[in-house]
């Protein structure tokens, strides 16, 4: 008798759920439109080489005093553009702006603009910055799509402005400042789940590798967020990204980059957004 009994409770909650998923789905179509705005605050590694050749890459948090960690106003939108919701375009934009200052406790070898070694001698008060912009287009089209589960292949590109230096200051003057803005294009893939109409798993792998003559260039972003739409055009979210950005130049080999040296930059971070859709 129990053995019955709980394969009719089987039987009913399968039933339930028979009748449920279609009623859910119907309320939990994919957006035409949607505005993102939030809050991000992230944990940073940054290392540069500035100079040509083999040279040692300076640890800017460790050595140089640079926060760790910062956090950004961060903007995104997405609108898909035809009737049947499978083609879709992302912008995306944020920005880093960080200072430090510290007495270092070793030597930093570097190349002047001539080409030139240099040294800032341990003991040497140092300031210094890096600023970080991320603009970032994509286009993606949903592979397999229905009202529960959109998988999407992508094709983006990431523009990214890039200004850092150091300058000492005491018994000596010395320093070293660049700017440059990277063009990356990525390929990329995109798998969003409608647990329920109201909540929403989203998630997203960006990846880039491209070798030029002197210039070596690669990205790795993978992203995750949960969303909570309470309302019928509002609704929040709680997102993870990490970032990892490798840019080795020896001036003009690549578009856009007159830099010779190295840069490393690595973020993990949270994002809390709001979100406007229809």
């Amino acid at each position: 008798m129990r053995i019955k009994r709980k394969f009719r409770y089987l039987f009913v909650a399968a039933s339930l759920l028979f009748f449920i998923q279609p009623a859910m789905a119907e309320d939990t179509p994919w957006e035409k439109f949607n505005l993102d705005l939030g809050y991000f605050i992230a944990n940073t590694d940054t290392g540069v080489r500035l100079g040509s050749g083999l040279g040692v890459s300076v640890d800017m948090e460790e050595l140089l005093g640079l926060d760790s960690t910062d956090s950004a106003f961060r903007v995104g939108a997405s609108w898909r553009f035809t009737d049947n919701r499978r083609h879709r375009l992302d912008f995306q934009w944020f920005s880093f702006g960080r200072d430090g200052s510290r007495t270092i406790g070793e030597d930093i070898h570097y190349k002047d603009k001539d080409g030139n070694d240099q040294v800032i001698e341990a003991g040497t008060y140092v300031e210094s910055y890096f600023d970080f912009d991320i603009y970032q287009l994509a286009y993606s089209y949903s592979f397999f799509q229905d009202d529960r589960i959109d998988l999407a292949g992508s094709l983006g590109l990431y523009v990214m402005p890039i200004e850092f230096g150091m300058n000492a200051t005491g018994l000596i003057s010395a320093g070293r400042s660049e700017r440059f803005t990277a063009p990356l294009p990525t390929l990329g893939i995109r798998a969003d789940f409608a647990i329920t109409p109201k909540w929403i798993f989203r998630s997203g792998l960006e990846v880039f590798y491209l070798e030029i003559g002197d210039f070596a260039g690669s990205i790795i972003d993978a992203n995750f967020a949960i969303e909570y739409l309470p309302w019928k055009h509002f609704g929040f979210g709680l997102g993870f990204d990490s970032l990892n950005v490798h840019v080795e130049a020896d001036e003009e080999d690549y578009p856009g980059i007159d830099f010779q040296g190295e840069v490393n930059f690595h973020y993990t971070g949270l994002q809390l957004y709001a979100k406007l859709y229809f």
